[in-house]
């Protein structure tokens, strides 16, 4: 088993020049939103850009992910200035033209009530007549793609001990709804004085699963938008090896205390900042 490592590279995501073709079993992320206001609202000067992102991102994925390996995308579709956008079937579309093979779409619930996401259904409120129902969002996609079929061999090629530290636990499997396409958990809220304050993170529980399901342990995770660091923390917590990229260098304080929250052994984090990173924390907007 190779050594396990830890990078995070501050720069643009569509240039993974540091990660050889076929170095990744496992992609989990999550792109930025298209311009919501719990984002980095204007990040993108129109749809055609954002688009062009995913396009460019597949491409890249295509070539940086091992054969039969899977890459995971937590999205949804993004109400901005009253417009709906497609974003989950033009996030599909941009895969499957980049030849990954459509494998699954899980469906992210949020409690009921926890939070209003959008707080669209008070339109209804203030005019209770047709046309004007808008139902808030508590959900959101994880979409699931293959880079071409697995090859069952390479589990062959493991010793028994290695293939039994993979095994599933069944119990775990079969309690609340893991052999379900919806999973029902819980959001991280990006309110003042959490460390993911303003951050659109998503929980610790998604990255588990994901994880867990789709690869081995002392296999390399990445993360081309790390965000706070949760994809890093689980992935270390989980002995598996990861790589993330993140555009905005200011995040690297609260990416190095959340990914220490797991760092048991004392693994050495390599921080690199490229010419293109970028301080974006000040255009960052919260709802909460």
């Amino acid at each position: 088993m190779k050594d396990k490592k830890y990078e995070v590279y501050f720069g643009n995501a569509l240039k993974l020049d540091e990660i050889d073709n076929g170095d990744i079993s496992l992609v989990v992320t999550s792109p930025p939103y298209y311009n919501a206001p719990f984002d980095y609202v204007g990040l993108f000067k129109d749809y055609d850009e954002y688009l062009d992102l995913l396009k460019k991102l597949a491409e890249q994925l295509k070539e940086k992910v091992a054969p039969g390996r899977i890459v995971a995308i937590v999205t949804d579709d993004m109400l901005v200035k009253g417009q709906k956008y497609p974003i989950v079937a033009d996030t599909t579309r941009a895969f499957v033209d980049a030849g990954f093979r459509y494998r699954e779409r899980i469906t992210w619930l949020k409690p009921k009530g926890y939070v209003r996401i959008s707080k669209r259904s008070g339109v209804l409120m203030v005019y209770p007549y047709p046309m004007y129902y808008y139902p808030d969002n508590l959900q959101e996609s994880i979409l699931i793609f293959q880079n071409g079929p697995y090859e069952y061999h390479d589990r062959k090629q493991m010793s028994k001990k290695d293939i039994k530290k993979n095994k599933i636990n069944l119990t775990d499997y079969n309690k609340g709804d893991l052999y379900l396409n919806t999973w029902q958990i819980t959001n991280v809220l990006p309110t003042k004085g959490r460390l993911e304050e303003g951050i659109a993170a998503f929980p610790d529980e998604i990255v588990r699963r994901l994880i867990m399901f789709y690869s081995h342990i002392g296999e390399t995770v990445l993360d081309p938008f790390l965000g706070s660091g949760t994809t890093m923390k689980v992935a270390m917590s989980m002995d598996r090896s990861c790589i993330g990229y993140e555009l905005d260098k200011s995040l690297k304080p609260i990416i190095k205390k959340k990914v220490n929250q797991a760092n048991k052994e004392n693994h050495k984090i390599k921080f690199t900042t490229k010419k293109d990173a970028k301080i974006m924390r000040n255009i960052v907007t919260t709802k909460n």
